[in-house]
């Protein structure tokens, strides 16, 4: 227990909680609004102008509740708590159930010492009208329930968005994995291809043994260096997988998309503008993103007839878009699971372009990148 206790102590604080936006503001209007329509139209409620100033005086937590959420809850509930001791009764403001997003943005966006604290002040407060007299069980139970529910509800939403979060960098992870694979297999193929120039110039050498011989050799002696450093890194970036040495795919290897699967929807592809110069990574990345394009469009375009990649290059950049006449399925609406997207997001932001994709003007589901020539 007392590790347990000591990892919800330590727990930190969801980085870059939310500032205030215009829902801040409108919620912050709409109890105040409350507080004082409620304070004019209850004659009968005692000390009302009391209990009415009090409310407006923590109101305003409203605005600092996810920034500041300790002191959001320490000073709402101690208005709550302490306010009885004047009035000898409880304020009985039902305008003070905003205290509820106060609890909420306490679990949620609080770090562990913040919980621990702000719960204990909130058992506190619950706890003292309880002895005090100011509140009955049946209040108290309640309003135990109705806090531990909302808090539960943060602490649920926290780590959701934990999870989720964990899953995304795994995505970016591996397609950064991915994108120095393609990148690792590019260069080894090339120098290969020098220590094989090498060795062949070594064969000759005989021709002309004087300075030949010797650049050879270092030529050589360089490249397998290089070559062997190099693997080494990569692998475990690769998990232990062998380096290949063929070429990467390239924007001229689109047209092998089509003839991949012969059940499914027709692939056709483009390529217009001068694609042969292009830089390694940014090659391979079109082919990347047309490939998982094509293969999402394949499984989860419904009744899909045809599939069009089209690649138009011009002298800054390159631009991908990939459609298709599908239905849509509640699976693709949501993205599946929404990771196929970020990867394909983080492959061209690695590359300093951009990727989008939605559902199509009147059917089916567009992808389109841009990427730069450079």
């Amino acid at each position: 227990m007392p590790g347990l206790l000591r990892s919800v102590w330590d727990e930190p604080s969801p980085a870059d909680p939310p500032r205030r936006v215009w829902r801040d503001w409108v919620l912050f209007g709409g109890f105040a609004v409350a507080v004082v329509c409620e304070v004019l139209t209850r004659p009968d409620l005692p000390w009302r102008w009391f209990a009415g100033a009090a409310a407006l005086a923590v109101v305003p937590t409203l605005l600092w509740r996810r920034t500041h959420p300790l002191a959001a809850v320490g000073a709402a509930f101690a208005v709550c708590g302490l306010g009885p001791l004047v009035t000898g009764h409880d304020l009985g403001l039902n305008a003070f159930v905003f205290v509820v997003f106060l609890a909420y943005a306490m679990t949620r966006w609080g770090g562990g010492r913040q919980i621990v604290i702000g719960s204990a002040i909130i058992v506190a407060k619950l706890g003292f009208s309880l002895l005090m007299g100011h509140t009955g069980w049946t209040d108290t139970i309640g309003g135990f329930g109705i806090l531990f529910a909302v808090t539960a509800l943060g602490l649920a939403v926290r780590y959701r968005f934990r999870a989720r979060q964990r899953e995304l960098d795994q995505v970016k992870l591996l397609e950064r994995e991915r994108l120095a694979r393609d990148l690792h297999d590019t260069v080894a193929h090339h120098v290969s291809a020098m220590i094989i120039r090498a060795q062949a110039g070594l064969a000759t050498a005989p021709v002309n043994p004087d300075a030949a011989t010797d650049a050879l050799r270092l030529i050589e002696a360089e490249a397998s260096r290089a070559l062997a450093e190099m693997r080494g890194i990569v692998r475990v970036l690769r998990a232990d997988e062998p380096a290949g040495l063929t070429p990467t795919p390239r924007v001229t290897d689109l047209h092998d998309l089509a003839g991949r699967q012969r059940l499914g929807p027709v692939v056709d592809v483009v390529v217009e503008g001068d694609v042969d110069d292009l830089p390694a990574p940014i090659g391979t990345a079109i082919y990347r993103l047309a490939q998982e394009s094509v293969t999402n469009a394949r499984r989860h375009a419904r009744n899909a007839s045809r599939i069009e990649v089209s690649v138009e290059a011009d002298e800054s950049s390159v631009r991908l878009r990939v459609t298709d006449d599908g239905e849509a399925t509640p699976a693709r609406a949501a993205g599946s699971g929404g990771f196929g997207l970020v990867g394909m997001i983080e492959r061209a932001g690695l590359v300093g372009g951009t990727c989008e994709a939605g559902p199509g003007p009147v059917r089916g589901w567009t992808v389109t990148a841009v990427l730069p020539r450079a």
